[in-house]
């Protein structure tokens, strides 16, 4: 779920929207898929059922319910049915779902309706205020952490959408831009702060705002705060909120590592396991082109002049990205490039320009394989085979999204057929022999 509105980093109420080089296959390997493996962690998937439910028979909030209509969402995904009672009744939750299923409304939903009811998000009584200035110093109760910028703002955005209707207030706290608007909506107080590891530690080191009131700590996207080494930082985070809370994990990959880090900081949770988790969604279909290296671009260029449908490109290196998308632009192509070296200023024009229809094209590193939930993505194009299963499971997965159909293509130099065969076996696709043909 997502919402369209351009971001601001203050905490003003929105209207909802509706809803490394290629060496040659012999010179390296694909790891196998990040799968629970030798970690013996205490997790066990309980029993749930996934049967969408009417979001009107929940019995929520009359304005979350208006939220969730003005949103267009009618009925719950497999994850949200399985989620939604577990974080209302206050559990510690590891939710492992694959990408474009509704992970993000599935936290977000029971979130906010314990924030309005009369218990908090943890489902435990509410404690008096303290006395003095204790009881005026703003309270955040909800601490969302996400690996990148994309991610944050966009799950800000949709508790936005959601919430319009209730009065509860976030703030999406991120690097790559000045940090005194979010400073400011810190310290007027706000319900939910939506942030990235290392900026929220920044705000915590240089004035007095702290999460000693916290009430729920979601953690989405765990693996790639792993992968990007945010760890540490999550600890030192972690470390000052208080003990009594509510802890949820959400990914679409779940590796040892991952279990590791959660039996760290909660470990009696409850865990759910929705579909084929690590593998691709079931909506894709994909393909694969066998495409000489250098005949990638000429290739891409005649592709997207041919589909009308919005295509998310995705390269191996930021250079790359620039070098494709300048490519394409001199061909005629509407597009634009979003990776970590483009200043916070263009990556959200090029996101918006995508989303809103200005730009057929958007060449990307892996930066949008996390938190791009953009309606109508209809081909992921692979411009070179992804280096793990992992990229390729969370590329692919932004498109056929919330029971939409995609399709994922990857071009295939003749250096590269064994590096995709071992991609084809690690995830078990069955994408057939490499089209040469357009």
């Amino acid at each position: 779920m997502s919402s369209a509105a351009p971001h601001s980093s203050n905490n003003r109420r929105r209207r909802p929207g509706r809803g490394g080089r290629n060496r040659g296959a012999g010179a390296r390997s694909l790891p196998a898929p990040r799968q629970p493996g030798t970690f013996a962690h205490p997790f066990t998937p309980v029993e749930h059922d996934p049967t969408p439910i009417e979001f009107g028979d929940l019995d929520l909030d009359p304005t979350l319910l208006q939220g969730i209509e003005d949103r267009g969402f009618v009925r719950t995904t497999p994850v949200q049915s399985a989620a939604i009672p577990l974080v209302l009744a206050g559990e510690d939750l590891i939710g492992c779902a694959q990408t474009g299923t509704g992970k993000t409304a599935a936290f977000l939903v029971p979130i906010i309706e314990g924030l309005l009811g009369s218990r908090d998000g943890a489902g435990r009584d509410v404690p008096e205020a303290a006395a003095g200035a204790e009881a005026d110093r703003p309270s955040t109760r909800v601490l969302v952490l996400a690996p990148t910028r994309e991610l944050a703002v966009q799950i800000e955005e949709d508790f936005q959408g959601l919430a319009y209707h209730t009065g509860l207030s976030a703030v999406a706290v991120y690097g790559g831009v000045e940090a005194g608007g979010q400073e400011r909506a810190l310290r007027a107080g706000v319900d939910v702060v939506v942030a990235t590891p290392g900026r929220l530690l920044d705000h915590m080191s240089t004035f007095s705002h702290r999460f000693d009131r916290l009430e729920v700590l979601v953690l989405d996207e765990a693996d790639r705060m792993l992968d990007m080494g945010f760890w540490p930082s999550v600890r030192r985070i972690v470390s000052t909120l208080p003990a009594k809370r509510q802890t949820l994990f959400f990914s679409a990959t779940m590796s040892d590592d991952v279990f590791r880090s959660a039996v760290e900081i909660m470990p009696d949770a409850k865990m759910i396991q929705v579909g084929i988790t690590g593998g691709a969604a079931v909506t894709v279909t994909h393909r694969a082109h066998h495409v000489a290296s250098g005949e990638k671009v000429e290739w891409l260029s005649r592709f997207l002049k041919r589909e009308k449908e919005p295509t998310l490109i995705f390269t191996r290196t930021k250079r790359g990205a620039d070098r494709v998308a300048r490519r394409l632009a001199a061909s005629g192509i509407r597009c634009a490039a979003l990776h970590a070296d483009r200043t916070q200023e263009q990556r959200t024009a090029a996101v918006e320009g995508f989303r809103a229809g200005r730009f057929t094209a958007l060449v990307a590193t892996d930066i949008a394989a996390r938190g791009l939930d953009i309606e109508g993505i209809g081909h992921v194009i692979n411009f070179e085979v992804p280096d793990s299963p992992d990229a390729y499971v969370h590329r692919v997965g932004r498109t056929g999204r919330a029971e939409a159909s995609g399709v994922a293509l990857t071009l295939v130099a003749p250096e590269e057929v064994g590096a995709f065969r071992a991609l084809e076996r690690a995830l078990n696709l069955a994408v057939g022999e490499p089209n040469a043909g357009n």
